[in-house]
């Protein structure tokens, strides 16, 4: 599925749909440049799961953690992989462990270099600049 983000309410309602389809155990992987709408999504994804805590990038501690309450998912983990440069930093960071928890949602922004370690059935996310405003966003793997 691919859409045109005109405005961050169309990103808002696209974060709405998915999270309607998210279940304890999926990962999205977040693809696209600096500014092109990752966090922005996220922040729209965890408010439609009931997420009641402060969004910000995890650029510079790589994981946040945020409490949520609904389709049976407790915990969203948000990554950003954006200041590592190796699998090995991805390998010590534990992404097999963290991919692995029970009753969480994992959202990894910057995935390239943990592609190896994610599962099969990821739900892949591109964003694309067309413009100061414009987004294009391909969804792939839509559960």
């Amino acid at each position: 599925m691919e859409i045109l983000s005109k405005t961050t309410e169309d990103t808002k309602k696209l974060a709405f749909s998915v999270a309607e389809k998210m279940r304890p155990g999926n990962v999205l992987a977040l693809y696209g440049g600096l500014g092109s709408g990752k966090t922005t999504f996220t922040q729209y994804l965890t408010r439609a799961l009931n997420s009641t805590s402060r969004i910000q990038s995890p650029t510079f501690v790589l994981i946040r953690r945020y409490k949520c309450n609904m389709n049976g998912i407790e915990n969203i983990n948000h990554i950003d992989l954006y200041r590592l440069s190796d699998a090995d930093e991805i390998a010590d960071l534990g992404i097999e462990e963290i991919l692995n928890e029970k009753n969480t949602l994992n959202i990894i922004e910057w995935p390239e270099l943990a592609e190896g370690y994610l599962p099969e059935n990821t739900l892949k996310i591109i964003f694309e600049i067309i413009d100061e405003n414009e987004r294009k966003i391909n969804v792939q793997n839509l559960p």
